[in-house]
């Protein structure tokens, strides 16, 4: 599991709820790093949630709107900003309904800017969009397993529905520039700080003063709630060990009903429940429930540290202890309010305010393009990759192998059908080696390629030779990244026969399009001496979220066909792939783990290990065609070059086992 360290951080919307309690650990915990927050002071900011911190010589106050675009790019190129926490949103559900262009133009618009602004500054190294678990829609009641990340996005109300569109946007920008993102989802949150237009604060203010609490509709609405402080640790984790490109759920299985909530605020207060809860009219529409699938931020290492007794409490203490925090709240406290707007925010007072620097967006008639320091040192580094396919499911985790190897690294701008890119990049980036994952393979499959051709031969034909021709000129060995899926089983070759395909054997597979365009890149690729090809074959990490990786296609498929097939394991391959450009190893190298495994025994441990009660149906590649375009390659690559040369490869079988399974295991 890689760490990432920031050094200059510009978390947005911090002087709200969940934002500030982020800030002030992070401010904190960590006094090398320089915190830098951004809000504009909405009707729920308040200032006084940055008190912890406000002496603290990393951090800084600034006053503005992410909506402009001067002041974001001026900010992020004066404070060097790497790494961006982006939090700030409208947020209140009922306020959705009767003022949804609000949340459109913060939601959505003021995430487009900051995007924007990282595109062109082009120094960031981690954007965290903070989304939320309503983007997944309603959740059945009677389910008992959670949304996980790859969940559908069925969004039920404007708020959640700008919040799934922001996310659509950081996913392009991802995609189409390479943005390093990181997204979370989380519960509900509740403690200290919190604007009392939400349910818990509202129900410790209004028992307070007496009044009864006003629940929509029966009450019978069913939430998750999380203290704010575990939340603020769970940002903690995903900002140094979260993983590029990844989505990752803040959740507990712990669920509440709403008339509950109030039940137990009624009991902490010795109110009697059934005369101080009123029943009134439901918002126009009520989600039933929301559950979330939390396993995979626990596997970073997070996990929910305060029971709901102590937190509640907690929260009850901080409000009768700071009844004025946010001075008239009386219309927030309304059965259903609406969007509460106070001109001029919340500020500190005179002997509050020291220290804090607040700035506005210069006068700008142009957008700043920052400079980038370079090092005094003329002398080359041992090793520098230049990787291309950054977006892309093998670049990414390149890239973070590098950065847990220590292995400086550079992601690849140029487009590789683009000469002078590639050739602006090396001169740019100056490395030791190219790494090429990038290229075309479809989506969501192959099928793609045979209504896109000419974009298939553009990238895994012309590119490819650009890119490798590129290197020659300047003397580089390239690591090219092929595919396995180029050869099917023939007589010579038979199903279980333990004769695999060898690296000098013609390719046999033209089923597909995508197939054809690999192997005659290949084969043209022979011709230059300074490329390594390394063929690849369906592959598979422990990662069993990820939409790439080949058990999480055929868990979610209705039917699959049971043939046995070369495959290889990520976590084990890559980084071999590191050790052979160390290594300067050219030609072509089957790319897989020794041996076949079918579909049925990836299946079977896919049950033993993760789901006792996971079962599937199998089909024959005759019904098979008539679901899928193109015919798929099945065959056994021989692995024996490689494994002469790393003699620890590990089969696949045994493979499967120490690198997926196990870590993946379900007790």
């Amino acid at each position: 599991m890689s760490s990432y360290t920031p050094k200059n951080i510009l978390i947005t919307g911090a002087s709200g709820f969940i934002a500030s309690h982020v800030a002030n650990r992070l401010i904190r915990n960590y006094p090398d790093y320089k915190i830098v927050v951004l809000d504009k002071l909405d009707y729920c900011s308040n200032l006084k949630n940055l008190l912890p911190s406000k002496s603290s010589p990393n951090f800084k106050f600034v006053k503005g709107d992410i909506g402009s675009a001067d002041l974001v790019n001026y900010l992020l190129i004066t404070e060097s900003i790497d790494t961006i926490m982006h939090f700030a949103a409208q947020t209140h559900v009922d306020n959705s309904f009767g003022n949804s262009f609000e949340f459109t133009k913060n939601n959505i618009y003021g995430t487009h800017v900051l995007l924007e602004a990282c595109k062109v500054t082009g120094q960031i190294r981690r954007f965290i969009h903070v989304s939320t678990d309503e983007v997944y829609g309603e959740t059945d009641e009677d389910a008992v397993v959670g949304n996980h990340e790859a969940s559908q996005l069925l969004p039920t109300n404007p708020y959640s529905a700008t919040k799934a569109g922001a996310e659509m946007l950081v996913m392009a920008y991802a995609r189409s520039y390479g943005l390093p993102v990181i997204t979370t989802r989380g519960n509900n949150v509740y403690g200290p700080n919190q604007f009392p237009e939400k349910l818990i604060p509202k129900f410790i203010l209004l028992a307070m003063r007496g009044k009864t609490l006003p629940i929509h509709g029966d009450g019978s609405n069913v939430r998750s709630y999380l203290y704010c402080e575990d939340v603020a640790e769970a940002f903690e984790v995903i900002l140094h060990k979260g993983e590029v490109g990844h989505v990752y759920n803040i959740g507990t299985k712990k669920e509440r009903r709403v008339v509950d909530v109030a039940k137990d605020i009624c009991k902490l207060f010795s109110m009697d429940p059934e005369t101080s809860i009123k029943f009134v009219e439901n918002r126009p529409f009520n989600d039933q429930r929301y559950f979330l699938d939390d396993q995979k931020l626990k596997n970073l290492g997070w996990s929910e540290r305060t029971v709901w007794e102590e937190g509640l409490k907690k929260t009850i203490e901080w409000y009768t202890q700071n009844p004025e925090w946010w001075g008239d709240v009386s219309g927030a406290l309304l059965p259903h309010p609406r969007m509460l707007m106070m001109p001029g925010g919340r500020h500190f007072d005179s002997e509050e305010g020291k220290g804090t620097s607040f700035a506005s967006g210069p006068n700008q008639t142009r957008m700043v393009v920052p400079t980038f320091k370079t090092s005094s040192s003329t002398q080359k580094p041992a090793l520098k990759f230049l990787i291309y396919g950054r977006t892309g499911w093998i670049g990414g985790l390149l890239g973070q192998l590098c950065e847990k190897q220590g292995i400086p690294f550079e992601y690849g701008r140029g487009r590789l059908e683009d000469r002078s890119s590639l050739m602006a990049d090396i001169q740019n980036i100056k490395p030791t080696h190219v790494f090429n994952a990038a290229g075309v393979t479809g989506r969501p499959n192959v099928d793609w390629c045979e209504s896109h051709k000419t974009e298939t031969i553009r990238t895994n034909v012309a590119g490819t030779l650009t890119l490798a021709d590129v290197c020659r000129e300047h003397g580089l060995l390239m690591m090219n990244f092929a595919t396995g899926c180029i050869f099917e089983y023939d007589a010579g070759h038979p199903e279980g026969s333990g004769i695999g395909y060898k690296e000098e054997d013609k390719p046999n597979f033209t089923g597909s399009f995508y197939s054809k365009t690999k192997a005659m890149v290949e084969e043209l690729l022979k011709e230059y001496d300074n490329v390594c090809t390394l063929r690849v074959r369906m592959p598979i990490s422990s990662d069993l979220n990820n939409p790439r990786n080949f058990i999480t296609k055929i868990a979610r498929y209705n039917k699959v066909v049971n043939i046995p097939n070369s495959m290889t394991i990520l976590d084990e391959l890559l980084p071999i792939s590191i050790e052979m450009a160390k290594r300067n190893l050219k030609g072509i190298w089957n790319f897989t783990n020794p041996g076949v495994v079918s579909h049925n025994e990836i299946l079977e441990m896919y049950k033993t290990y993760i789901d006792p009660k996971f079962q599937w149906v199998n089909f024959t590649l005759e019904e098979q065609a008539k679901v899928i375009v193109a015919p798929r390659s099945n065959n056994e690559m021989d692995a024996s070059k490689l494994k002469n040369e790393f003699p620890d490869l590990l089969p696949i079988k045994e493979s499967l086992i120490k690198y997926v399974f196990e870590p993946n295991k379900r007790t």
